[in-house]
């Protein structure tokens, strides 16, 4: 491999939106993401549906069986 090209790791505090923080290493001192694994729907288990203009008694009307 050459020398001097690949990037420094160093140990950096990753924080969620919800508060959530925790260690990892990357070669950025600290990372800032939107959703974690504390709080995606997947992982808690709570299923969340976002109905806008009701998309889904739009969808359950157009192929409900007649």
């Amino acid at each position: 491999m050459k020398k001097e090209i690949h990037p420094e790791y160093v140990e950096s505090t990753v924080t969620c939106a919800c508060g959530n923080t925790f260690k990892t290493t990357s070669n950025k001192s600290e990372i800032r993401v939107d959703i974690c694994s504390e709080c995606h729907p997947f992982f808690t288990g709570s299923e969340k549906i976002v109905d806008s203009a009701g998309r889904v008694e739009k969808f359950k009307k157009k192929y409900a069986l007649k």
